[in-house]
């Protein structure tokens, strides 16, 4: 059972959300999504998944990290998302073992969550020599480089990736425990692991966007599925092909 937490509520009427993407990554992994809106009792939540996925989605309140400058380019701030994935994500931390993937907007919720800060908009840290987003607000794509060794590397299989991102936030000053593997070319970093838990990884790109239709892009979702089966259940559910 794999938790996802959900985009902040929007809408004409009012909903919910997440993008099909995640869904259909973890289904053809052979877990079992549920999707989490908002609610107060984050740690009991927790009890009822194998694993937990942060996903993409708007900026974080800059409040949440001390900075009391708030760029003219953040959107979509959600105070109720923000306050219930900080809360979520360490209690996340807190329990031994739970598998914990953090795509692009989760990987900044992760790190502002263990007392890091983000840069608030990358154009004005790092130029615009690699472009982390389409100026109309559009995916790009762009090369990166992994730690070899590292996590995320054994398990794409390769120290220099073409990663598909949308973002115009980054990682600034680390959160306890957490270290960089990955860099873009212009020093943004991209991916980080935890260093005491092996399976607290987080991307600032999006692999759910291959996933479902490149069997490789896949092996992400597949291992982090198989991690959540050996957490609880014996055997994870199998997706048709």
């Amino acid at each position: 059972m794999i938790g996802i937490t959900c985009y902040a509520r929007g809408g004409h009427r009012e909903s919910f959300y997440v993008p099909t993407e995640y869904v259909d990554a973890i289904r053809l992994a052979g877990g079992a999504p549920m999707l989490l809106p908002p609610i107060e009792g984050e740690a009991d939540v927790l009890e009822a998944l194998d694993a937990l996925v942060l996903p993409g989605g708007g900026d974080i309140d800059p409040v949440h990290y001390g900075d009391d400058d708030y760029h003219p380019s953040n959107y979509d701030v959600s105070p109720e998302r923000d306050a219930f994935e900080l809360a979520l994500v360490r209690a996340a931390v807190r329990r031994p073992g739970l598998p914990l993937l953090c795509i692009c907007r989760g990987m900044q919720v992760l790190n502002v969550a263990l007392g890091g800060d983000l840069v608030q908009h990358v154009p004005d840290r790092f130029g615009e020599r690699v472009l982390h987003r389409d100026p109309e607000r559009k995916p790009v794509e762009h090369p990166v480089r992994l730690e070899a060794g590292s996590q995320i590397a054994r398990l794409v299989g390769s120290t220099n990736l073409v990663v598909r991102s949308f973002h115009h936030q980054a990682v600034d000053r680390l959160g306890e425990g957490l270290r960089p593997v990955a860099w873009a070319e212009d020093g943004v970093i991209e991916a980080v692991e935890h260093v005491a838990r092996p399976w607290v990884i987080a991307l600032q790109w999006h692999p759910e966007h291959a996933a479902v239709r490149d069997a490789r892009a896949r092996e992400l979702f597949d291992a982090f599925v198989a991690a959540a089966a050996a957490q609880g259940n014996p055997a994870p559910l199998r997706a048709a092909r």
